[in-house]
């Protein structure tokens, strides 16, 4: 399949092709770790505008890495079915203007971090973006079945972010949060990769299930599964977290190690569960998401 040639588009499917460009969905996600790791750092809500000025900042610098990430991979998400109908696969906008578009978004963002932030949190933003790029786009992921857990180290910097947002400096604290979404990032790409298997083939991008076994696969997304668990629970601790948050994480890592097991134990009985695979997927979304939620809950009950 080519991409196509940049050809007459309406302004709304222009609009939407930019936004599209920045994978609000992913953002969405990345911005849900952030805001509860500063009511953690803070010990109580931030200020308003805080809040704000780091959440708009943090959105534009993930947008841009995004838009950076498309222009980059335009050649084989026009192969991959999952990624065919991308803005710049269909010819709604061309390279250079979503180039352009990346580069503005990160310059914006940059400017809001470090003058309503701190220079701090713009520096880590900008370093987040460098690291998608050049280490995660451009260099491992079509060389290396370690792509997507070096590279996600990139997504687990919006923590560090939003704790130095609130203090203008870092601790153990968001390290240890920033170490467990980079180990949860490969069991929840690797789920979805198993469901995309034959995608990542035909684009020759050496993604785990790509390149190993099944069996080998289904374990490594265990393992790191039991390894984020015992990560979340020594968070507590560490943060001064209370029996709101033991218990969340407690059951929440409980639940997705044993959707990692389940589906181990198909991949043992050489089945390839792609129903399984998309199951704890779509956990790990909703995993995510409970446990920084909860991890705010639960200072917010203790400071009432």
């Amino acid at each position: 399949m080519t991409i196509t040639a940049p050809a007459r588009h309406s302004l709304g499917e222009v609009l939407r092709g930019y936004l599209a460009l920045t994978k609000p969905r992913i953002i969405e996600l990345l911005l849900v770790t952030t805001i509860p790791t500063m009511v953690v750092a803070a010990n109580g809500i931030p200020g308003l505008w805080l809040m704000v000025a780091t959440l708009c900042g943090g959105t534009l610098a993930a947008g841009g890495a995004n838009t950076f990430n498309m222009v980059i991979d335009r050649d084989i998400d026009a192969i991959m079915e999952r990624t065919k109908r991308r803005p710049l696969v269909t010819g709604v906008m061309s390279a250079r203007d979503a180039t352009l578009f990346a580069v503005a978004l990160e310059i914006v963002a940059f400017v809001v971090l470090a003058v309503w932030v701190n220079q701090l949190s713009a520096w880590l933003a900008m370093s987040a973006t460098a690291f998608y790029v050049f280490i995660y786009t451009m260099w491992l992921k079509r060389r290396s079945k370690q792509n997507i857990v070096i590279g996600g180290a990139a997504g687990a910097v919006p923590v560090l972010i939003g704790w130095s947002a609130v203090t203008n400096s870092l601790a153990w604290t968001p390290v240890l949060l920033f170490l467990v979404i980079f180990i949860w990032t490969p069991p929840h790409f690797w789920a979805l990769a198993l469901r995309y298997r034959d995608d990542y083939e035909a684009a020759n991008v050496p993604m785990m299930p790509v390149v190993t076994s099944l069996r080998h696969t289904t374990l490594e997304i265990l393992i790191y599964s039991v390894v984020m668990w015992a990560l979340t629970i020594l968070i507590g601790p560490t943060a001064h977290l209370g029996v709101v948050y033991a218990l969340s994480a407690t059951v929440l890592g409980g639940l997705f190690t044993f959707y990692a097991a389940r589906l181990y134990r198909h991949a043992l009985a050489d089945r390839a569960d792609v129903g399984e695979a998309m199951r704890l997927f779509h956990f790990s979304i909703t995993y995510l998401t409970a446990l920084f939620v909860l991890m705010a809950v639960d200072v917010l009950v203790r400071h009432h």
